[in-house]
């Protein structure tokens, strides 16, 4: 597997695993010991970063996919990197299929939760800390002064922002640098790329999640298909409704083709695309699958020139697609 620097000096595979569909908002939580397998199997294909969060759970137990992980990769703490996060908790009041999310980036929260995430990931220090969510309540360069204590009691080693833009990256680097950035990217949600430049100059990784637009562009999916219902996100997001699977099959024959081109698939070639566009980028598609897993990684030793990522960007900003699920919505408590 080969690997990239995000930020300064932290090492990860060129492909990580997103953990949490093993235990939030893909159906019920899967079975532990079979993704404790897959978690071991994951290191065993050269898999070296691994993406949880506290708030990865179920009704039952909030913090399951922080459990799940920790203990998977007990055996395996000193090979790998863990990133975790703080700063939200979902309103579980709420009868909405993706729940609405409440923010809380006080300081004693922050303080709180490194505690838990620390005992429940069964280590004494995390690799990569981020902000799950602006709070816009707590200022980011008080949010950045935390991780600056958290760091120098070795507590947390690097730290990042999730689904933040260039503003706040810029306010919280002058005061803490920033390692990462973990932002929705796909070949269906671009609207980060804006923010390319400032991650180049200020030497800031960007960490993809849901680089397949949750699944789609694996191609394996059509509009008769059924998701799990109450549990399951993709029950209501737009790009699987059955009347916007016709916007986007030009966009899933155009993988289909390159990934022919490319003896791939559509699968590696959404990650591919994003993978040869910027080299501080790096995808953590999640699966419970053992074949899924090895084809997600395999989607780093698919090269595309810059001209074929540039040809491809052509094409997508041309076709029809329909809208993608952009994420839960922030509420007050």
């Amino acid at each position: 597997m080969h690997t990239r620097t995000l930020g300064k000096d932290l090492e990860v595979s060129a492909v990580g695993l997103g953990c949490m569909g093993m235990s939030h908002a893909y159906g019920a939580a899967a079975d532990t010991h079979e993704m404790t397998e897959l978690i071991a199997q994951a290191v065993e294909e050269g898999c070296t970063f691994f993406d949880t969060a506290e708030t990865y759970g179920t009704r039952e137990n909030p913090h399951h996919n922080e459990e799940l992980v920790g203990e998977a990769l007990k055996p395996f703490r000193n090979k790998v990197v863990i990133a975790t996060k703080f700063g939200i908790r979902f309103d579980r009041s709420s009868d909405a299929v993706n729940l609405p999310l409440i923010t809380d980036s006080r300081p004693e929260t922050i303080r709180a939760s490194v505690e838990g995430s620390l005992k429940r990931l069964q280590t004494d220090h995390i690799d990569l800390y981020y902000q799950h969510r602006l709070d816009p309540n707590v200022p980011i360069e008080e949010v950045a002064g935390v991780m600056s204590d958290l760091i120098r009691e070795g507590k947390i080693t690097h730290w990042g922002l999730s689904e933040a833009k260039e503003e706040t990256i810029c306010r919280a680097h002058a005061v803490c640098p920033v390692t990462a950035i973990q932002n929705r990217y796909s070949m269906m949600a671009r609207w980060y790329e804006s923010l390319f430049p400032v991650l180049e100059e200020l030497g800031i990784g960007f960490v993809a999640f849901s680089p397949m637009a949750n699944g789609l562009l694996s191609g394996k999916y059509g509009k008769n298909s059924v998701f799990g219902g109450k549990e399951d996100y993709r029950s209501v997001m737009p790009q699987f409704q059955p009347e916007n699977m016709e916007q986007n099959l030009e966009l899933l024959e155009l993988l289909q083709n390159t990934a022919k081109e490319k003896n791939a698939t559509p699968a590696q070639i959404s990650m591919a695309w994003m993978l040869c566009k910027k080299s501080y980028i790096v995808p953590i598609p999640g699966t419970r699958k053992p074949e899924r897993l090895t084809e997600n990684l395999g989607a780093a030793d698919v090269k595309l020139s810059p001209q074929e990522v540039a040809a491809l960007d052509e094409v997508l900003d041309k076709i029809p697609m329909s809208q993608v699920y952009g994420g839960a919505s922030i509420i007050k408590k």
